[in-house]
């Protein structure tokens, strides 16, 4: 779901055509969604996104913005780069007359400081400046407003970093993306064989279980496709939200795998 990494859309490198190709293959809405999107959003309950505005920054199919519309928001902006990730998210929310959906990237945000809440799940950690744009996202919000991302962690994934990752740089994310997709199929089968036969070492694996093959197969798709991942330590998740002059700062440890992070932007900083 990354929004491209540079201000020109289409310039340098990014992962937003990637990603736009799975939003495409993998556009259908699904229950444990919900349950996903509750746990990368940890400081907010349902009723917290009652009568909010808020933007979501890098929609993908629209699937984060859809819980919080369902638990009454205002509504606000969702956006991306991808066309094929577009259509998904309008198709998705078109019930929504309230939330636009619109192409632009993190780095085009024209810090209107008018959003009670701005979120980016499983992006930040894709683009190629995490700092510019995660400042674009603080000055999107008003004053006092919320800013949430959900990352990748660097704990219990060094196996991910170690072993996975050059792969996935020096040849998946090299592929065409229809070779990529179709070479998915033989990692999805082999984790959804271990996850059959007891695999539970982490919080993560016992949610997965819970996922059909096709669920497991956009997972292992989505690892296998991006130009860029980093995984952050809770120490360098922290440093990036206090960069970007953000106040009260809090971070959640989600599946024992990854962080999500909070903070507000200061009432009376600059704009």
């Amino acid at each position: 779901m990354p929004l491209n990494t540079h201000s020109s859309p289409g310039a340098g490198a990014g992962s937003t055509h990637r990603f736009g190709y799975e939003w495409g293959h993998y556009s259908e809405m699904r229950p444990l969604y919900e349950t996903q999107f509750r746990r990368w959003t940890p400081f907010m309950a349902p009723e917290d996104w009652a009568g909010k505005t808020f933007i979501d920054v890098g929609c993908g199919m629209g699937r984060n913005s859809y819980w919080p519309m369902t638990y009454g928001a205002a509504g606000g902006l969702a956006i991306d780069l991808d066309e094929n990730s577009l259509a998904s998210a309008r198709r998705n929310l078109a019930g929504f007359p309230t939330l636009a959906v619109e192409r632009c990237s993190a780095y085009e945000l024209d810090g209107r400081s008018s959003y009670d809440i701005a979120f980016s799940i499983g992006v930040i950690h894709h683009v190629e400046d995490p700092d510019l744009a995660l400042a674009n996202m603080v000055r999107s919000v008003k004053p006092g407003g919320l800013v949430m991302i959900w990352v990748y962690g660097l704990e219990n994934n060094r196996w991910i970093v170690h072993g996975f990752s050059p792969l996935r740089r020096l040849l998946f994310s090299r592929l065409p993306i229809g070779v990529t997709h179709a070479l998915s199929v033989v990692p999805a089968a082999l984790l959804w064989l271990a996850l059959r036969l007891g695999l539970s070492r982490i919080e993560y694996f016992r949610l997965i279980r819970q996922f059909d093959f096709a669920h497991l197969r956009s997972i292992v798709f989505d690892q296998m496709l991006p130009e860029i991942a980093h995984y952050w330590s809770r120490e360098e998740v922290e440093a990036l939200m206090r960069r970007a002059g953000l106040a009260d700062v809090e971070l959640s440890w989600v599946n024992e795998m990854s962080w999500a992070a909070k903070g507000r932007r200061p009432v009376g900083g600059p704009g």
